[in-house]
């Protein structure tokens, strides 16, 4: 089975919605129920990929790569997993912040995709402790960081296929920064975007307010896709051409929310830079 990865690059905020929230959170974004890791659900990426292809390809090749009713299509979808996360720092500029958990998920699927380079997993990192550029301490959010000493250089190299825009990648090395898996799952729980949103009346009075949860801007994330039949990925370089490699997944795209920048990455396609 020939498989692709595609690398997400969040241009917009993201809500990846999981229905209603039972906390403070009206409206959640979907998560992985053993890690608390956001997720892009499979169904709903494998449905934001069948709309762009309806706009790009006839409508029989999207039956035979998507399915019907009656039948399932060529092309299976993972999820979307998340890579790096970008979190605010309070002394110096944001950190893509990772763990060597993330990067043991990253290599194995990779290895599923036949695809180089692949990054070696990090040493462990104890709590409290950062391996990123620099030195000293640093702040992310409110929590204070001892930082060891820089990830390795092919962990930058590894995630740059994934990142599409020259610039952005250019950044990768400086802004990486590993933590120790528990210290990570803080900020996917406590740290994302809440936005407020509401409904006024015509005398713009509330009637509804809520509360949104949403992934930030440059959220790093990336998925699987396997073509069953010969030729059946070959629809990926009509759905990202150089000219508009974008997807909209999720809620709130009226609002213009849910945008992606998206690499493809097939075997035998160059890794990141040397």
């Amino acid at each position: 089975m020939n498989t692709a990865m595609l690398g997400l690059l969040a241009e917009t905020p993201v809500h990846p919605g999981a229905g209603r929230g039972m906390g403070v959170v009206d409206l959640p974004v979907a998560r992985e129920a053993s890690t608390d890791y956001p997720v892009l659900v499979g169904s709903s990426l494998k449905g934001a990929l069948r709309d762009k292809a309806e706009a790009a390809i006839a409508a029989e090749a999207v039956e035979d790569r998507f399915g019907t009713q009656e039948r399932a299509g060529d092309v299976l979808v993972s999820d979307g997993r998340l890579l790096l996360l970008p979190v605010r720092s309070l002394t110096t500029s944001y950190r893509w912040v990772t763990c060597p958990h993330l990067i043991e998920r990253y290599r194995r699927d990779l290895d599923r995709a036949a695809l180089e380079p692949r990054p070696d997993i990090p040493a462990t990192v104890d709590r409290g402790e950062i391996l990123t550029a620099g030195d000293g301490r640093l702040f992310l959010e409110e929590r204070q960081f001892t930082v060891v000493h820089a990830p390795a250089e092919d962990l930058a190299r590894a995630i740059t296929p994934c990142v599409l825009h020259d610039e952005t990648q250019r950044r990768l090395g400086d802004r990486i920064a590993v933590l120790n898996d528990d210290d990570f799952v803080w900020f996917v729980r406590y740290g994302l975007c809440i936005q407020a949103r509401n409904v006024l009346d015509d005398s713009k009075r509330s009637r509804n307010l809520w509360y949104e949860e949403t992934l930030p801007p440059d959220t790093v994330m990336y998925a699987l896709v396997m073509g069953r039949a010969d030729g059946a990925l070959g629809m990926l370089d009509d759905l990202f051409p150089e000219t508009d490699p974008y997807l909209q997944v999720g809620g709130n795209e009226t609002v213009g929310q849910g945008w992606f920048a998206v690499s493809v990455r097939r075997d035998g396609d160059p890794g990141g830079p040397a």
